[in-house]
């Protein structure tokens, strides 16, 4: 049998996680992958039962450890887990059999298995990874830069984090606010498999795979996914496709209130705490890989991908046509114009030629080639609040903290 790539987002949420769509169910999912041009979906939430109902009810077990909707969307069971540190983990498992097992092993342990989708187990990063590999299963950090729930707002090291199982886990999801080239200033995490999923918190495609990762693999089965993620006998992933880090939550340094961005060693001699509203200071994505980072630019590995910079459809749509909101009946009715002429969003951001996009509408045929050519403009994002785009030209306005040194005139 012959490689075949598949595009595949392997980190997303239920409804009974907290701030999740309640459209975000198996059989929408499974509906709407195929719009944006995924064949792979993670379930996400697999150990919660009432997610387990629905995800039997609307999916198919062909019995490799892959699950499948009618339309022929494939899944794959995942979750994420929150550990007594507040950091998080994505972990995939082979079928429902080690589901029930993880269940079991999980049961006093949690509080919270069958209410929230994404469970708080008390134990920490290396106990959750020993349960977890003595059942088959794949574990990794979720977002690992991001300040609030990560495994680097907590440790320095992925050893720190997984201790004697660290060279059991095999992959590392870089999260919104990072990508490859800043990663990779970790010389540590070279050896990892690098993942760019979307933790969606809703189906629709500006939301589901605005992260993906292109798979190279002899089918779809959880084992071949394992060998991808363990890059064995050719399978690999052979493109990272991600937000620009700017366009992430967490991407600079900045107040979490009146938003004003922050030098890291300004927020550091205010004790995190903003001057000027008196709301804490988030470390952002970029000061933190400055900080852990042992290169000054990132160097790739030799198994390293591709890392391509995307932005949803919907938003390039907006920003052609002059329209702020992505769901508005003018966007949406052009976003459909081109994923029907099309097949995917995907092919549309990436692989159809200018001259046919054009035809379709000269507009947005060229603020897409704008974004493939980098000349899409950003004011980054940070504080929770995600970065915005700006049109080729015009020139993002970035309102840092002043710290003015005191002089003795001052007391």
């Amino acid at each position: 049998m012959d490689f075949v790539e598949i595009n595949a987002d392997l980190h997303v949420h239920g409804l009974y996680s907290g701030g999740v769509s309640k459209k975000m169910i198996p059989r929408v999912i499974g509906e709407q992958a195929p719009l944006k041009g995924l064949n792979l979906v993670g379930t996400g939430d697999i150990l919660n039962r009432r997610w387990i109902d629905l995800v039997k009810r609307d999916l198919k077990d062909n019995g490799s450890g892959v699950l499948e909707h009618p339309n022929g969307t494939k899944f794959v069971l995942q979750t994420e887990v929150e550990d007594n540190r507040r950091v998080h983990h994505v972990i995939f498992m082979p079928d429902f059999s080690k589901v029930e097992e993880l269940r079991e092993k999980f049961k006093g342990k949690v509080l919270d298995l069958d209410t929230d989708g994404r469970p708080r187990v008390h134990l920490n990063g290396e106990e959750i990874a020993e349960l977890c590999i003595e059942s088959g299963c794949l574990i990794g950090p979720s977002h690992a830069f991001t300040p609030w729930t990560a495994m680097f707002k907590e440790y320095d090291s992925i050893k720190a984090c997984y201790g004697k199982y660290e060279k059991d886990v095999h992959f590392l999801e870089l999260g919104l606010s990072a990508d490859t080239s800043m990663a990779d200033r970790i010389s540590d995490l070279h050896r990892l498999t690098f993942l760019s999923n979307s933790d969606a918190h809703s189906p629709w495609p500006n939301k589901m795979g605005r992260e993906f990762n292109r798979l190279r693999l002899k089918e779809v089965s959880f084992q071949e996914m394992e060998k991808v993620l363990k890059r064995q006998n050719g399978r690999c992933v052979t493109l990272n496709t991600g937000l620009n880090p700017k366009e992430g939550k967490y991407h600079k340094t900045r107040c979490i209130g009146c938003l004003l961005f922050f030098e890291l060693e300004d927020a550091d001699r205010y004790n995190w705490r903003c001057p000027s509203c008196g709301k804490p200071i988030k470390k952002g994505v970029y000061d933190r890989i400055g900080e852990l980072a042992d290169l000054e630019e990132g160097k790739h590995p030799d198994h390293r991908p591709p890392y391509m910079h995307t932005i949803p459809l919907s938003e390039i749509i907006s920003l052609s046509l002059g329209v702020k909101n992505v769901y508005s009946v003018k966007a949406q009715t052009k976003w459909e114009e081109f994923v029907e002429k099309f097949g995917n969003e995907i092919k549309v951001l990436l692989e159809t030629e200018f001259n046919e996009l054009k035809f379709l509408d000269p507009k947005v045929a060229e603020m897409i080639i704008a974004f493939r050519e980098n000349k899409i403009q950003y004011v980054p994002g940070g504080g929770g609040v995600y970065g915005k785009i700006l049109p080729p030209g015009k020139k993002p306005r970035i309102e840092y903290y002043k710290y003015k040194q005191r002089s003795l005139s001052d007391y």
